[in-house]
């Protein structure tokens, strides 16, 4: 009898402190997994703070941080830098330039707005399509600070770090990036 007296005394204590001990920890619970986003794509009112999501969490870590160090210095000014399009996976980059091939009527045409996925450098994780044109408009205005840059002209959403934080001359479109024929 004394036994279950201390087991009933210490799953009590231990029922008490629990809380306490886990306080800055969230509960477990299992949390399923939504394949809807294992490609990269996003729901919308996805931002940079999403690690959720592998749009967001598979970004290159530096460009991540920027992103993230910009989207909170904009924030002080009303701006939050909802992302579009992060990290792709081949899969998903070859299915949009499909579609892109349908949209506009021939490879050569949609190549100036999708890359190949070998090409892509979203399917590295080196580029980010923001949403909403209050952020691509701050961006254009404070982004070469952080080093993040508009790479070309068509497309005011598509940003990429430059760690020199020099941005360059902007290509018209990507079919005039060198790094598209490599």
């Amino acid at each position: 009898m004394p036994r279950n007296r201390i087991l009933q005394f210490l799953v009590v204590a231990l029922t008490a402190l629990a809380p306490a001990a886990c306080a800055d920890q969230a509960p477990f619970a299992a949390t399923p997994v939504d394949h809807r986003w294992a490609d990269g794509a996003l729901p919308e009112g996805a931002t940079v703070f999403d690690d959720g999501y592998p749009g967001v969490r598979n970004l290159d870590p530096d460009l991540l941080h920027t992103l993230r160090e910009a989207a909170t210095d904009a924030a002080a000014e009303g701006v939050v830098f909802y992302v579009n399009s992060g990290w792709r996976s081949p899969e998903r980059q070859n299915l949009l330039l499909r579609d892109a091939v349908r949209t506009y009527g021939s490879k050569e045409e949609a190549a100036r707005w999708v890359a190949t996925a070998k090409r892509s450098r979203h399917v590295v994780g080196d580029a980010v399509d923001l949403g909403r044109t209050d952020a691509t408009s701050w961006l254009s205005e404070h982004g070469a600070a952080y080093g993040l840059c508009q790479i070309y002209r068509n497309e005011p959403w598509h940003y990429e770090l430059r760690p020199e934080n020099a941005c360059p001359a902007m290509y018209d479109d990507p079919t005039q990036d060198p790094r598209m024929h490599q």
